[in-house]
This record gives structure tokens, sequence and C-alpha cells, in this order.
């Protein structure tokens, strides 16, 4: 029982725990550039989305748990239609009706995939 007029020590709230939606946020943000290099930017917005669902699901940093799963969504999305664009090029120059001898096929994939070439060593 309090005397009136006083109130009670309530220690204060802990701060919010916000790691995992900061961390899902720049891994969503940062697998856009990182698609050029080899896909690997597909890696990282799979781990956003991942970190930023268990970041929503525990309500740490909701809005930036949601920011964090559009970005790596976003980035997968596009990472996803890259790979469907160079696939359906690599099957076209691997069409033997439309390209029948080896030569080219090669040259085929040398025209659509200029980014690709062999470095000669001397």
């Amino acid at each position: 029982m309090t005397m009136p007029g006083y109130q009670t020590y309530s220690p204060p709230a802990p701060p919010e725990r916000k790691g995992l939606a900061v961390t899902s946020l720049v891994l969503g943000l940062a697998g856009l550039p990182a698609l050029l290099l080899c896909g690997l930017g597909l890696v990282l917005a799979v781990a956003g989305l991942v970190l930023g669902v268990i970041a929503a699901v525990r309500g740490a940093g909701r809005s930036l748990a949601v920011a964090g799963i559009v970005a790596s969504a976003v980035t997968l999305v596009i990472g996803g239609i890259g790979i469907f664009f160079l696939l359906s090029k690599a099957a076209e120059c691997a069409d033997t009706a439309r390209y029948p001898d080896e030569t080219a096929r090669r040259l085929c994939v040398e025209r659509e995939f200029p980014f690709a070439q062999n470095a000669e060593t001397p």
C-alpha cells in the first residue's frame, strides 16, 4: 500500500530490440547491387527475407522488418527475372534445330553473352 500522493517505483521499459529488422533491411538493400556478383544478391535477399519475417513475427521493429521484407522480395524478383532472361538466352543457343553445329552454337553464346569471353593467357 502506498501513501496518498506517492507513486510506486516501476523500472523503465527495456529498449526495443530491432537488430533482426535492421539486418533484414540491410541485406535486402545490399542484395540489389550484389546481384551483379554471380547472383550473390539472391543469397543475401533470402537471408534478409527470413530475418525480416522472424522480426515481424516477434514484433520488434515491425516497420523496419516490413521494409526489409519488401526490399528482399524486390531483390528476389529482379534476380529471378535476370536468371530467367539468361537461361532463356542459353536455351536459345543450345537449340540444335536453330544452330546445328558446335561452331554456330559457340558463336551464338559469344554474341548473346559478350561478358563471358575466355581470357586467353599468353
